[in-house]
């Protein structure tokens, strides 16, 4: 019987992560292979270099699922996005609000 590769790699189960697809046994999840890939400009070997608990196996296999699935994948990140800047909107850092204090004070 034939098992696509990529679901030996990528593995989606509700409750993990958010239910977003992630490395199979791990929880980073496929989005954050793409930023650290697409947006941070790092290599699958970098990738591998900072997480040694996957594969570099892994890594592709997530790059391709996110070729496969890129509209949902950009999708997810871009609604993390959104709610971290609406996070941090409605609770400022320390260092924020003793600024604006200091300039209005």
């Amino acid at each position: 019987m034939f098992i696509p590769i990529i679901k030996e790699h990528i593995e989606i189960t509700p409750g993990v992560c958010g239910g977003k697809p992630r490395i199979a046994g791990h929880r980073i999840r496929v989005q954050d292979i793409v930023i650290w890939h697409e947006k941070m400009g790092m290599s699958p070997d970098e990738i591998l270099y900072h997480h040694p608990s996957i594969s570099l196996a892994d890594v592709y296999a997530a790059l391709a699922y996110y070729h496969d699935h890129q509209e949902e994948i950009r999708q997810q990140i871009a609604t993390d996005e959104e709610f971290a800047r609406q996070l941090q909107e409605q609770n400022p850092s320390l260092l924020q609000q003793k600024l604006k204090h200091r300039q209005h004070g």
